[in-house]
C-alpha cells in the first residue's frame, strides 16, 4: 500500500481516507518512524499533548483498531500496523512511502554530483522534489507531528538548494528563477536560497533585480533579527556590484565560511557589567557553556553576539551562529535540522551530512573535536533542543540565548538579563532617534524610556518611530504612549512590535499559565504575592505556585523574592489586552471581583487589630470567598498593608472604573486607620475622595457620611481645619438624619478636636458638651474613652490644665478597665504633658516614658513623635539642650514618616530652641524662619506664633526692635487661638519696654 506524507496525509495512493483527527495523528506518527516501534507514551503525547485523559491508553488502542479496519478495506497483503510491548509500528515496503523514495532520490543525486555527473544528479533531485505536494503532513496540528514534519521540510529545502547548485552549473539559470522567487518569498530568512536567486538573476543579465533581492533580504534580516546578512551573501553582493558574475560564467553559491557570526549592532548600549562578567568567566574560569535568558526584547541576541565578537580571537577555528526559532512564528528547529545547518557552516558538503540524527551528531562532535570553536545557539526553545548540540571539546565555547530558563541542562552558567537602567535606556533612545534630538528634550526622553519599561526592543521601536518622523518632538511620542490607544499600539515599526514578541513567549506556556498571565494583567500594583495570584485565578496555592514558576521560567513574570512577583509594565499591558476581548468578559469580571474581595477582606482583618472598638463598628462585614488566603495574608499584619499600599490605592480607583461601587467605598474605608496612622495622607484623601464620589452616585447616605467623616481626618492631620470642619458638619447632618447614634457621637468629638485645633475652643467645647449629653445614661465605654481622649487634648491646648487633668485621669481609668492599650497610651501621654505644664517634672517624666514605650509597641509613630517632643522640652528646661535636640530630631523623623506637617513644624520649632540653647543662634534663627514660612503656607496659626516667638528670642540681644515686631505678631496669633503661651510672650514684650 502506498502512503504519502510529503504534503497532506494520503493513503492507498488517493485522497485522505483517514478523517478522524486522532487517527490521522497516530498514523502520521507511525509513518514518520516507519520500520520502527513508536512508544505508547510518544503517541499519547502527540495526540493529547499536555492534557492526556486517564483513559488515554484505552483510547489509543481504539484509534489503532480503527486504523487497522480502515486500512484493511484497501486490501493490502498482511498486517500493516504491528503491536509491540512498547508501542506500535507500521510495516511497509521500500517504495510504499514517499518520504523514503525522496531520501533515496536525494542520496542518488548527491552520489552523481560526487561522481561528476551533474545532468544525472539533476534528474535524481528533480524526481525526488516532484514527490512533494506541499508542507509535510499539512493539516495535522499535533506539536509532535509538526516538529518531525519540520525536519522533512528542512530536508526538502536542502535538496532544492543542492539541485539549484547543479542547475546553475548546467547554465539553466532561467529555468529556476520563478521557482527560486516563490521559495524565497516563503522562506525569506534562508540566505543560501536568496544567494542562488541573485546568481540566477545575474546569470541572465538582471543585475539590478539581483541587487534588489539583496536589499530586500538585508531589510528583512534587520527587521526580524536585528542582524546583517551573512558573510557569503555580502561577498556575493559585492560580486554583483562589481560585475564579476557575467552571463554564462556563474559558479555555485560559495560555501558559508567558518566565521559565521552576524555583525554586532553598532548602537549596542548598556550591559557593560554583564558583558564584562561573562568575558571574565570565560577567560579566567574556562566556562564552556553560558546561558543568557530574559524576557522578549531584552537584548539577549545582541549581548551574545557582542560577547562572541569580543572573544573571537580566542576561538579562531570556527565561529558559528544559528537561530533555533524557539520563540518565533516558525516551528522550532529540531536538533537534526539545526546540526545539519551548523555542519554546513563548518563547510561539510551536503552529501556528507547523514540522514539519521545520531549520525549527524556524531559527525558534528567529530568536526569540532580539537578545534577552538565558538557556537552561538540563539533563541532556544528548551533544554531538549540544545542539549544534543553541545560539543565535547574542552576548547569550545557555547553561548545559548532563550526566553526560557533552560533548567534541564547539566551544565551552563545562567545570566538573566534585566531591563536597562534609566540612563542606559535614554542613551539607547538617542542612538536610534538621534542624540541631539533626545538631548534637547531630556524630560520627555526619560518619560519615553519609562513608558517603554526600559526594555531594549521597546526603546528601539520608539526610537525608530521618531527617526522616521522628523517633525515629531520627543514629547509628542511620550504623550502618545500615555494618552493614545496604549503603549503596545505605539511600539510598532514595520513588521516588528513589542506585542508580537510577547505573543511568541505567551504561546509557549500551558493554557493554565496563559490564563493566569491574562488575569495578572488586572492587578494594578507593582508587586503581588502568590496568594493574590491564587485569589485571581481561584485555584489552590500549590497549583498557582507551579503556574507562577512556569511564567517565571518563560520570563513572563519575575520573582523578586520568594513568594513575591511582578510583571513588567508592558507585559501587564499585554495581559490586559488579551483579557479585553468580549468573549472573555465574564472571566475578566469574575477575576476583578475576586481581586477586590481578597484585598478588602485582608485589609479589614488587619484594620480590626488596630482600630478602636467604636470605629470597628463601621468596618465592612461579610465572608471572603477565599478565607484561607485571607487569613494567611492578614497574619502578616501592617507590613502586608505597607507592601500593598500602591495596589490598594489603585484598586479603589479600579473599582470605580469597573463599576464595583460597594467594593470601592468599602475598600477606602477599610484602609482608613492604616493610612492615617502610617502617614499616607495623600492616599487617604485620594481613596476617600473616590469613595465619596461613588457613594453619592449610589445614593447610599450611610456610605456618604462615612467617607465624609474619614476624609476629614486627613485634612485635620494636615492642619486644614476649616476643610476638616466643613466635611464633618456635613457628615454630622447626615448621621443625625439617619439616626446613627454611635456615628453621631464620633463625629461630634472629632468636630470638637477640629474646632480646638483651629483655635475655636468655645465651638469645640460646645460639640464636646453635646456628645457628653448623648452619652449620659448610656454604658458605652468605647465611645466614652474616645470622647475623653479628644476632650483632654483640647483642654490641654486651651490651657485649662486642671480640667484636663481631671478628664485625663478618668480617661486612663476607663482605658485600663477596658484593657484598651491604644487609649491607655493616649491617656498616659496626655497626663504627662499636663503634669509638665503644671510644673510636676518628675511624674511627668515617668508618665511620658511609659507612654513612649506603649506607642512604640503599638507602632503609633505620630504619638511617639508627640511624646518625644514633650520629653525633649523637659530635657531642655533641665539644661540638657544636646539631649533635647536629639529627641526633637527623632520626633521630626517620626512626624515626617506619618506625613503630619503640623507635627513637623512643632518638632522643628522645638529643635530650633534647643539649638539656640546650645549657642548656635544663627542656625536656630534660620530654622525658625523656615518653619514660619511652612506654617504660614499651611495656615497653622499656633506654629506660626511659636516660630515668631523663637525668632524674637534669637534677635533679642542683637536687634531688639525686630524682636519686638516678631513678638507682637506672635502675641496676636496666640490670642486668636486662645493659647496659654500668650502670657509668656506678653512677659517678654514687657521686659523689652
Amino acid at each position: 500500500m502506498r502512503f504519502a506524507i510529503l504534503g497532506p496525509l494520503r493513503t492507498g495512493g488517493g485522497e485522505v481516507t483517514v478523517t478522524a483527527g486522532r487517527d490521522r495523528t497516530v498514523l502520521a506518527m507511525l509513518l514518520l518512524r516507519a520500520g520502527r516501534i513508536v512508544p505508547v507514551e510518544e503517541l499519547i503525547d502527540a495526540v493529547w499533548e499536555d492534557r492526556p485523559p486517564a483513559t488515554a491508553r484505552t483510547q489509543l488502542q481504539i484509534c489503532v483498531s480503527r486504523l487497522r479496519q480502515r486500512l484493511a478495506t484497501l486490501g493490502p497483503p498482511g498486517e500493516i500496523i504491528i503491536t509491540d510491548p512498547v508501542g506500535y509500528g507500521v510495516r511497509i515496503e521500500p517504495d510504499d512511502l514517499d518520504a523514503e523514495m525522496f531520501a533515496r532520490g536525494v542520496e542518488a543525486g548527491r552520489a552523481a554530483v560526487g561522481a561528476g555527473r551533474p545532468a544525472e544528479a539533476r534528474q535524481h533531485y528533480r524526481a525526488a522534489l516532484a514527490l512533494w505536494r506541499g508542507p509535510a503532513l499539512a493539516g495535522i496540528a499535533s506539536r509532535s507531528v509538526r516538529r518531525r514534519a519540520q525536519a522533512l521540510d528542512e530536508q526538502r529545502l536542502a535538496a532544492l538548494e543542492e539541485c539549484v547548485d547543479v542547475e546553475l552549473r548546467l547554465r539553466q539559470a532561467a529555468d529556476v528563477i520563478d521557482e527560486l522567487t516563490e521559495t524565497v518569498e516563503r522562506n525569506p530568512l534562508r540566505e543560501r536560497l536568496r544567494g542562488q536567486l541573485m546568481l540566477a538573476l545575474s546569470a541572465v543579465g538582471r543585475q539590478a533585480d539581483a541587487l534588489a533581492v539583496y536589499r530586500e533580504g538585508r531589510h528583512i534580516y534587520a527587521q526580524e533579527l536585528g542582524l546583517e546578512p551573512g558573510v557569503a551573501l555580502q561577498e556575493l553582493h559585492q560580486r554583483v556590484l562589481a560585475g564579476d558574475l557575467a552571463l554564462g560564467g556563474v559558479e555555485a553559491l560559495p560555501v558559508v565560511p567558518v566565521r559565521a557570526l552576524p555583525r554586532a549592532i553598532s548602537d549596542f548600549t548598556g550591559r557593560q557589567q554583564t558583558m564584562a562578567r561573562l568575558v571574565k568567566e570565560i577567560e579566567e574560569d574556562a566556562a564552556r557553556v553560558q546561558l543568557i535568558d530574559g524576557m522578549a526584547g531584552s537584548g539577549k541576541t545582541a549581548l551574545a553576539v557582542h560577547v562572541a565578537t569580543a572573544l573571537a580571537d580566542r576561538y579562531p577555528d570556527a565561529q558559528l551562529f544559528i537561530d533555533l526559532h524557539g520563540h518565533s512564528e516558525r516551528t522550532p528547529l529540531p536538533p537534526g535540522a539545526a546540526v545539519a545547518t551548523l555542519l554546513r557552516q563548518l563547510g561539510v558538503p551536503p552529501e556528507r551530512v547523514p540522514l539519521e540524527l545520531e549520525d549527524r551528531l556524531a559527525l558534528w562532535r567529530s568536526e569540532l573535536a580539537g578545534r577552538r570553536a565558538l557556537v552561538v545557539l540563539d533563541n532556544a526553545a528548551n533544554a531538549d533542543q540544545v542539549a544534543p548540540l553541545l560539543p565535547n571539546g574542552l576548547d569550545c565555547l557555547v553561548l545559548i540565548t532563550s526566553r526560557r530558563r533552560l533548567l534541564g541542562l547539566d551544565e551552563g552558567r545562567p545570566s538573566s538579563l534585566p531591563v536597562l537602567d534609566p540612563e542606559e535606556a535614554v542613551e539607547l533612545l538617542g542612538r536610534v532617534a538621534g542624540e541631539e534630538r533626545v538631548a534637547a528634550e531630556p524630560e520627555a526622553a526619560a518619560e519615553v524610556a519609562r513608558r517603554c519599561g526600559y526594555l531594549p526592543l521597546a526603546i528601539r521601536l520608539a526610537g525608530a518611530r521618531l527617526a522616521h518622523r522628523p517633525r515629531w518632538r520627543v514629547a509628542d511620542l511620550a504623550g502618545r504612549l500615555v494618552t493614545g490607544s496604549g503603549p503596545l499600539a505605539e511600539l510598532v515599526a514595520g513588521q516588528r512590535s513589542v506585542g508580537q514578541a510577547f505573543a511568541l513567549s505567551y504561546a509557549q506556556v500551558s493554557p493554565a499559565a496563559q490564563r493566569l498571565f491574562r488575569l495578572l494583567g488586572l492587578h494594578p500594583g507593582v508587586r503581588f504575592d502568590n496568594r493574590v495570584a491564587a485569589a485571581l485565578a481561584d485555584v489552590g496555592l500549590p497549583l498557582v505556585q507551579d503556574l507562577l514558576d512556569e511564567l517565571v521560567d518563560a520570563h513572563l513574570a519575575e520573582e523578586v523574592e520568594p513568594g513575591r512577583y511582578r510583571l513588567h509594565d508592558l507585559l501587564r499591558e499585554y495581559g490586559r489586552t488579551l483579557l479585553g476581548v468580549p468573549e472573555l468578559a465574564a472571566e475578566r469580571s469574575g477575576a476583578l471581583a475576586r481581586l477586590l474581595d481578597h484585598h478588602l477582606h485582608v485589609t479589614v482583618a488587619i484594620a480590626r487589630t488596630v482600630e478602636a472598638s467604636g470605629s470597628r463598628k463601621t468596618l465592612p462585614a461579610g465572608t471572603p470567598e477565599r478565607s484561607d488566603l485571607v487569613a494567611a495574608a492578614a497574619a502578616e499584619g501592617r507590613p502586608w498593608f505597607e507592601e500593598n499600599l500602591p495596589a490598594l490605592t489603585a484598586l479603589v480607583r479600579l473599582a470605580e472604573e469597573e463599576d464595583f461601587p460597594e467594593r470601592c467605598w468599602q475598600l477606602a474605608r477599610a484602609c482608613w486607620r492604616l493610612n492615617f496612622d502610617g502617614g499616607h495622607l495623600d492616599e487617604l484623601i485620594e481613596t476617600h475622595t473616590v469613595g465619596l464620589r461613588v457613594a453619592e452616585r449610589l445614593g447610599d447616605e450611610v456610605a456618604v457620611a462615612s467617607m465624609l467623616n474619614y476624609l476629614s481626618s486627613a485634612y485635620y492631620r494636615l492642619a486644614r481645619f476649616p476643610e476638616a470642619i466643613r466635611l464633618m458638619e456635613l457628615a454630622l447632618d447626615l448621621r443625625r438624619r439617619l439616626g446613627l447614634r454611635s456615628e453621631v457621637l464620633s463625629t461630634l468629638w472629632n468636630l470638637g478636636a477640629s474646632y480646638a485645633g483651629n483655635g475655636d475652643y468655645q465651638l469645640g467645647m460646645a460639640r464636646f458638651d453635646e456628645a457628653l449629653g448623648l452619652l449620659r445614661g448610656i454604658d458605652d465605654a468605647g465611645d466614652l474613652t474616645n470622647l475623653q481622649n479628644n476632650l483632654c487634648l483640647a483642654l490641654l491646648a486651651w490651657g485649662r490644665y486642671a480640667e484636663a487633668l481631671r478628664v485625663g485621669r478618668l480617661h486612663l481609668l476607663l482605658a485600663r478597665q477596658t484593657r484598651d492599650l491604644r487609649q491607655t497610651s493616649h491617656a498616659l501621654g496626655h497626663l504627662g504633658m499636663i503634669r509638665h505644664r503644671l510644673g510636676d517634672a518628675a511624674p511627668a517624666r515617668r508618665l511620658l516614658r511609659v507612654a513612649l514605650h506603649l506607642k512604640r509597641q503599638l507602632g503609633n509613630r505620630y504619638g511617639e513623635g508627640e511624646v518625644l517632643n514633650e520629653i525633649g522640652m523637659l530635657e531642655r528646661e533641665d539644661g540638657r539642650p544636646e539631649r533635647a535636640a536629639a529627641l526633637h530630631r527623632d520626633a521630626l523623623v517620626a512626624m515626617t514618616e506619618v506625613g503630619d506637617r503640623i507635627g513637623q513644624c512643632a518638632s522643628r520649632n522645638l529643635l530650633a530652641l534647643a539649638i539656640r540653647d546650645q549657642g548656635d543662634v544663627a542656625s536656630a534663627l534660620d530654622l525658625h524662619r523656615r518653619v514660619l514660612a511652612d506654617a504660614t503656607r499651611l495656615g497653622a496659626r499656633y506654629e506660626q506664633a511659636r516660630a515668631l516667638d523663637g525668632i524674637g528670642r534669637c534677635l533679642r540681644d542683637t536687634d531688639p526692635d525686630a524682636a519686638r515686631s516678631h513678638w507682637t505678631r506672635s502675641l496676636a496669633l496666640l490670642r486668636q487661638v486662645e493659647s496659654p503661651d500668650r502670657h509668656e510672650v506678653e512677659r517678654l514684650l514687657a521686659e523689652l519696654d
